[in-house]
């Protein structure tokens, strides 16, 4: 295990507009008000198209091959994630929603691209004090947490 400690900073709500892409409104607005770590979390309306990752094809392979998900319509979700910078700076958003539509569900990963469907609520926690950053993991080949890298 690896760890850092952080203290809550600033908390921001946001309401994305229909058409938005969770991932890139967030990461936009992180840049924007200079946010470099943060919790997140999404509630709200992913529309038909929205793709999300939801495990590496099998048989496993290297580098992964990662299986997508495509939602057919509108369906509810709720999703809880972070924000780090990567190496180059910028705050890169790792959200898992899950999504539901007729009594069934898929869960993955938002970095496909979810779109808004109606309208998403989004929290984001600002983490300050942590160095934590999102760096090439050589084994891997996965871009991932680095508590701390200093």
């Amino acid at each position: 295990m690896r760890w850092t400690e952080c203290s809550a900073g600033r908390i921001f709500i946001l309401r994305l507009e229909e058409g938005e892409i969770l991932h890139e409104a967030v990461e936009s607005f992180c840049l924007k008000n200079n946010i470099d770590a943060a919790a997140v979390t999404a509630t709200g309306g992913a529309d038909k198209g929205s793709k999300l990752v939801v495990g590496p094809e099998m048989p496993l392979s290297s580098p992964v091959v990662p299986l997508y998900h495509e939602l057919n319509g509108p369906h509810e979700l709720t999703g809880t994630g972070t924000i780090f910078q990567d190496a180059g700076g910028r705050p890169v958003m790792h959200m898992h929603c899950s999504c539901g539509r007729e009594g069934r569900s898929v869960t993955g990963c938002a970095r496909a691209g979810v779109k808004v469907w109606l309208v998403m609520e989004v929290v984001i926690t600002e983490l300050i004090g942590c160095g934590s950053k999102r760096l090439i993991d050589e084994g891997s080949g996965f871009v991932l947490l680095v508590p701390d890298p200093e």
